[in-house]
């Protein structure tokens, strides 16, 4: 393992999300890419030849061409005029838009709230200040106004290297600028641990411009020491013991929280992903837990919190870590709640719990494992969703069915139960109990001979269409002799996007059908295989589908993570994408964030007059060290977004967009 302070690596905490070391999943399952290429070669000939045979005698390609465009751009269900593609230090919103920062990081929640000083940071002032890199963004309705309300924010993980002063020295390897990071000290890691978790604020639409309201009564700061409750089948188990806890019941706190959700019951979901970048230590020797950890990659020692708190050390506390990896409920209306880790959902690493009532009343969660050659879930509750009562409704995630998905080349997918005593998940295979098969919801899942997908990210169901949108961002670790139906392309450096619609238009149901509705990537370049309408102009294809959204006209939009000068030649940004009609597969650049930031959320207010997004870690060098020739960090970044003056950092923020003049965004 190469250390993070070495001049020769990248800043670490960078590199969690992206994923990039050795894939953990051991099994032989098949890959989507595999089964999306049978697929593919038994239908090609037939499909593709018939119609070639059809059309080539009358019609030239050139005309087909034109017709297709024509066709696309009057079937769009998108009216906006497209903004251009690039890179530079500055966010750009579509013409006829306003793009306002609503919170950076720092910013005072709270009427007491310290004003944000970056030279004088504590853990005191940012636990009731804005936290760092903003990724999930949700909104739930005061009195169900579309104007007033609270805005939910995961704050995924902390960069060091752009929110402290002072720990970065400049050395010159071969040549070039390497950075070294110094140790941090406890009270930097107190900082750190401040700004992870989520903020609830709430948020008042003014003169056409949103404003935070810091006297909010239901404003709240959940942060890594919080206290939260595990609840459902692992509730008190051995395996979550720990001498702080030998109940099993209450952990202290959450972090890497990337996607997420709100329920129909107007709670928060908080969905925990990279864990494994916060615990170091070795455990000790012949422990029971190490093929557990092995396979989430645990532990990966990103973060230093090990060396002042023993709950992150492997050696004095080894079953810390099962109590991570959990999709977490906060109850935004009782600012003093307990957040519940409900563990009937699985433990890995989640990205996103976005829901939909089913046809009987039950609640469905989709779920991806962000992780390459990982899984995808969805969680059927046993109980039925009461909209007239919210109290019925507060305990539905503590019981139900986890499910995961097994595509195949013929179009179908399973969904597969995850349950205790079914197929292979019994004692003879190590499982004493459900709460064992949730603990290592991956091994489970490995057994039940789930599809290897391409890192599942963001998964969304579409209430208007029936439809649910899987974002698979990349995997270039796939292999040409693993590729599958559903992961189509060997070194899938841009990703694509599964459309799956369930049987009988029932989401809780056990089966359904898929397609491939986007293979992204730049089309003019034929061998990356990229499959937009010949509508899409050289402005509107992408690179690496991550976040993704449906307005309440059940229209999709896409966020995408990791494009920059060496992958894609322009910054991420949000994407329109047509999904229905002639304009299918279809792509518009709407708004692109400043260099080295990824582009989170995003979410439609209810009357979709807003959309805000998260524009997370701008600044960061990532892959982009190369093509600046410097490393990026606090005292020299590449931007210095969103304030741009010289006594202020780089800040993760979110951003509001309204219509100029009122009115629905893109209509």
């Amino acid at each position: 393992m190469t250390d993070h302070r070495s001049p020769d690596a990248r800043f670490r905490t960078s590199l969690l999300e992206e994923n990039d070391g050795p894939a953990t999943n051991p099994t032989e399952n098949r890959t989507m890419g595999e089964i999306i290429a049978e697929r593919f070669s038994r239908r090609a000939f037939l499909k593709g030849s018939l119609a070639v045979s059809a059309i080539a005698a009358t019609v030239s390609p050139l005309a087909l061409v034109a017709a297709d465009d024509a066709r696309a751009a009057e079937g769009s269900a998108f009216s906006f005029e497209e903004l251009e593609a690039g890179i530079d230090d500055k966010h750009h919103v579509a013409p006829g838009y306003d793009a306002d920062v609503l919170l950076r990081w720092g910013d005072p929640l709270f009427a007491d709230s310290p004003e944000f000083d970056p030279a004088r940071q504590s853990a005191e002032a940012q636990a009731r200040q804005f936290g760092y890199n903003n990724d999930y963004v949700g909104y739930i309705g005061i009195d169900g106004s579309a104007e007033h309300g609270l805005l939910v924010v995961n704050h995924e993980y902390t960069n060091p290297h752009l929110m402290f002063p002072g720990i970065v020295k400049i050395v010159e390897k071969d040549g070039k600028k390497a950075a070294e990071l110094t140790p941090l000290s406890k009270e930097q890691v107190d900082v750190e641990m401040a700004a992870h978790g989520g903020t609830i604020v709430e948020i008042r639409k003014e003169g056409g411009k949103w404003q935070v309201v810091r006297d909010g009564k239901l404003n709240r700061r959940i942060t890594s020491n919080t206290e939260m409750a595990l609840s459902g089948p692992v509730a008190g188990h051995d395996r979550v013991k720990t001498n702080a806890d030998p109940s099993g019941t209450k952990v202290i706190g959450t972090f890497n929280n990337c996607a997420g959700g709100v329920t129909p019951w107007g709670t928060y979901v908080m969905a925990e992903e990279n864990i494994h970048g916060y615990f170091s230590g070795e455990l000790p020797e012949g422990h029971k837990e190490a093929a557990n950890y092995k396979r989430l990659g645990i532990p990966e020692g990103a973060y230093e919190w090990g060396a002042h708190y023993d709950r992150f050390d492997l050696a004095k506390e080894p079953n810390e870590p099962n109590r991570f990896g959990w999709i977490v409920e906060v109850d935004v209306n009782d600012p003093t709640s307990t957040p519940r880790k409900r563990t009937a959902m699985g433990r890995f690493k989640h990205e996103g719990a976005e829901s939909i009532i089913a046809k009987d009343g039950r609640v469905v969660f989709y779920l991806g494992d962000d992780e390459r050659f990982e899984y995808v879930y969805k969680f059927v509750t046993a109980g039925r969703f009461d909209p007239d009562d919210r109290a019925a409704n507060m305990n539905l995630l503590d019981d139900g069915t986890l499910h995961v998905a097994k595509f195949a080349a013929d179009g179908t997918v399973d969904w597969l139960p995850i349950v205790f005593g079914q197929g292979p998940l019994t004692p003879e295979n190590g499982f004493a109990g459900q709460a064992d098969v949730l603990i290592e919801t991956r091994r489970a899942a490995d057994l039940l001979g789930a599809t290897k997908m391409d890192r599942p990210e963001d998964i969304q169901p579409n209430r208007i269409n029936g439809k649910v949108y899987v974002m698979l961002t990349n995997n270039s670790k796939r292999k040409a002799d693993q590729v599958d139906a559903a992961n189509p392309r060997a070194d899938n450096a841009f990703g694509h996007i599964i459309e799956i619609s369930e049987d009988g238009g029932d989401f809780a149901g056990t089966r359904g059908k898929w397609e491939v509705l986007l293979k992204c990537g730049d089309p003019a370049v034929a061998d990356v295989g990229a499959t937009f309408s010949t509508a899409t102009t050289a402005n509107g294809w992408f690179g690496m589908p991550d976040n993704c959204a449906v307005d309440s006209a059940g229209r999709l939009w896409v966020a995408t993570d990791g494009q920059g000068p060496k992958t894609t030649g322009r910054t991420d940004g949000l994407w329109a994408v047509d999904t229905e009609g002639p304009a299918r597969a279809t792509s518009k650049l709407f708004f692109r964030v400043p260099i080295g930031a990824e582009m989170c959320g995003p979410l439609f207010a209810p009357d979709d007059q807003t959309a805000f997004v998260a524009v997370q870690h701008p600044g960061d060098g990532g892959e982009d060290w190369e093509a600046f020739g410097r490393p990026s960090y606090y005292e020299d970044p590449s931007t210095r977004w969103p304030d741009f003056k010289p006594d202020m950092p780089v800040r993760p923020a979110v951003v509001a967009i309204t219509r100029q003049g009122g009115g629905k965004i893109a209509i």
